[in-house]
């Protein structure tokens, strides 16, 4: 976008001169006023926006340095100035430094003097605009972490100070998650697709959020996946357009879902707390209803105290059939298994299968069989575990009387333990852990990964977190940050070479997780290395 100017004086000659003596448009310029005298500028520049002003100082009715002046103290604008004098006056030049004026220069203006100046103004100004830009994206990182905080039930009183201060919480408020909901779908895509289209569901929702689009949390990384932006919803959010919650949230998840046309979006509302002091209790309501959110395939938006509530007739527990599918997928025996989903599905029929007495026996289910996991090896991470069977069962299928879906599930997750019981983690860890350094740009996924070494991916994800204290993806980030950082102290490329170099296609995406894990930005990283090398030397 080009750089806006201003040229002022009271000679015509001279401003025609002062229009073409450069060639503005191919040094980032745009020419928007010329005005014959300070008050005349002073009048545009009341109702306009410019980057740099070119002004004579001797004028008509108003000077350049009064006109200098009117901007700095009365706060008009704080465009660059240069100013041009016939006078070589120290008391002018003088009064230029003290309203802060770029640069001095004496009639007759040489066209070398003058490009100097002007090319000065524009680094001057791209420097500005990039402390700026790393002085928010730091802000708002510092924010993250005071969030994060509160939001893990970790928080301190610091912590919440700071967010009361910086954010605007009042009333009760939710956390939600907006989630792309097809996994299957998602893990055939490259992470630059799956940037993409979460970056389209994002602008969708701030576009609606507008003011409030500093609620949404698309940098908050919790899960392997990166498949969810949070939000935090406040009461006011709703009040202020003349809706009941439900009303808003219909609206929002239209307007998310517009944002993602091949698959589908879901809403995960957290249970609602009365202040952001106790919003970890809703950001861990959001994550249970995260882990099921494979079983209802019907709805859009999960309200945590709806889904949660059983009905005044409490459904009953087919605990001897339960008992024998768990044996039957422990021992890994096929037939078992089909002959115990079929007694199943017989006594819940006896029972009218309603929709609590199924969810009741699939949740009673999940829980034997992540207690299974759990005993294979102690370091498998719950979350994971139901992640892997929410991507595999839903309960919409199974209502509907789908006994093969669950014999399906039922005998991968066998298979799963069977795996699971398996010491592979050694050899396996050291060949894919090669096979990232040499391939860290690339669009690596666990999937693939799990293929080539015939492994369950789910499982190879466990195993990893369980050698490296961090998820697959966490890693492969790291890889890749770790050689952008050498790349930004080596060479001196562009932070966009390097990004596109280690494995990014979007710049904004790099830059965020170089923050995470860096600390600071690329630029100031770059910056605090090559100063550090200069003090050595």
């Amino acid at each position: 976008m080009a750089m806006k100017l201003m040229l002022v004086d009271d000679e015509p000659f001279i401003l025609q001169g002062l229009s073409v003596i450069i060639d503005w448009e191919a040094e980032g310029y745009e020419i928007v006023k010329t005005a014959s005298d300070g008050l005349e500028a002073l009048a545009y520049l009341q109702e306009n926006e410019v980057d740099l002003i070119i002004t004579d100082i001797r004028m008509p009715q108003m000077n350049g340095i009064e006109l200098l002046e009117s901007l700095r103290q009365e706060k008009i604008s704080d465009a660059y100035v240069i100013i041009l004098s016939g006078y070589n006056d120290f008391r002018y030049a003088q009064a230029a430094i003290r309203f802060s004026a770029m640069e001095y220069i004496l009639k007759p203006v040489q066209k070398k003097h003058l490009l100097e100046a002007v090319r000065k103004v524009a680094a001057n100004k791209e420097t500005t605009q990039q402390e700026e830009l790393d002085s928010k994206r730091m802000q708002r990182g510092y924010l993250l972490q005071n969030m994060t905080a509160l939001l893990r039930g970790k928080g301190k009183e610091q912590n919440l100070s700071y967010v009361r201060e910086h954010f605007r919480c009042t009333g009760g408020l939710r956390y939600l998650h907006i989630c792309l909901n097809d996994l299957q779908v998602l893990e055939e895509m490259s992470d630059e697709e799956i940037v993409a289209l979460k970056e389209k569901v994002y602008e969708c929702a701030a576009e609606y959020l507008g003011e409030n689009a500093d609620h949404l949390f698309g940098d908050f990384f919790v899960y392997e996946e990166d498949y969810e932006t949070g939000f935090l919803y406040c009461d006011y959010m709703a009040a202020e357009q003349g809706m009941t919650e439900e009303d808003f949230m219909r609206a929002f998840h239209r307007a998310v879902q517009s944002g993602s046309e091949s698959i589908p979006v879901i809403l995960l509302l957290g249970k609602r707390v009365e202040d952001i002091s106790k919003i970890s209790h809703s950001y861990s309501a959001a994550c249970v209803l995260r882990s099921f959110k494979g079983f209802q395939n019907q709805q859009c938006i999960f309200y945590y105290e709806k889904e949660v509530q059983v009905g005044e007739e409490k459904p009953l527990l087919c605990a001897r059939s339960l008992d024998a599918l768990v044996e039957a997928v422990t021992a890994n025996d096929m037939m078992a298994i089909r002959k115990s989903v079929d007694d199943l599905f017989t006594e819940m029929d006896r029972l009218d299968r309603t929709r609590d007495t199924v969810v009741m026996n699939l949740n009673w289910l999940i829980f034997r069989l992540l207690n299974l996991a759990m005993e294979q090896d102690e370091s498998v991470s719950q979350n994971e575990v139901l992640s892997y069977i929410s991507g595999n069962v839903s309960k919409e299928e199974i209502i509907r009387g789908s006994r093969a879906h669950l014999r399906k599930f039922a005998g991968e997750y066998a298979e799963y333990l069977v795996q699971l019981r398996k010491n592979v983690s050694g050899g396996i860890l050291t060949e894919i852990e090669n096979e990232i350094k040499e391939r860290y740009a690339e669009n690596l996924t666990l999937r693939e990964l799990g293929q080539k070494y015939y492994i369950n991916s789910s499982y190879l994800g466990q195993i990893f977190r369980k050698r490296y204290g961090q998820s697959f993806k966490s890693y492969l980030n790291s890889c890749r940050i770790r050689e952008a950082a050498g790349q930004l102290v080596r060479t001196d490329k562009k932070i966009g070479e390097i990004a596109e170099d280690v494995g990014y296609r979007d710049l904004d995406y790099f830059i965020s997780r170089f923050i995470e894990q860096e600390g600071c930005t690329p630029s100031r990283y770059r910056k605090r290395a090559r100063e550090a090398d200069e003090q050595e030397t």
